[in-house]
């Protein structure tokens, strides 16, 4: 399924998109360097005597403004989809809105154990109460 999305997708100039990024253990720093191009990050980091710790966000597909994720895998993925992914491409003004894409309850009974299914994300989206996460979400659940 993720390759069919993929091409059809793909075809539409749907494309993945990637920001890296510095990180460090001081806090004080990360705020710091937070709004800071990479490698302004990374020379702010270093001249602390701190060590930089490249990491990236990346994202499957983006177009207008708005992030795609198709998430069949396991539960934890939509989680860190919703509360790292598109948080952080909405912060980082990237992205308007993000999208998720998920298996309904009668799809996610045919696939492996652990794969998350639309009902169960919307619930949790739902419990955390207005405003979390602090990024504008679309769930699309499918099914068979």
């Amino acid at each position: 399924m993720n390759t069919a999305f993929k091409m059809l997708l793909r075809k539409r100039s749907w494309d993945e998109s990637r920001v890296s990024y510095w990180i460090t253990r001081s806090e004080k720093l990360i705020r710091k360097t937070l709004t800071m191009s990479a490698d302004e990050q990374k020379i702010e980091i270093e001249s602390t005597g701190e060590t930089p710790i490249f990491s990236y966000n990346q994202t499957d597909f983006v177009k207008d403004r708005v992030a795609v994720e198709i998430q069949f895998g396991k539960y934890a993925f939509v989680a860190y989809d919703l509360f790292v992914k598109h948080l952080a491409f909405y912060v980082g003004d990237r992205i308007d809105v993000g999208v998720e894409i998920l298996p309904v309850k009668s799809l996610q009974t045919r696939m492996s154990s652990g794969v998350a299914y639309y009902e169960g994300e919307f619930y949790n989206v739902v419990r955390q109460g207005r405003g979390v996460p602090a990024v504008p979400l679309v769930l699309i659940g499918i099914e068979p």
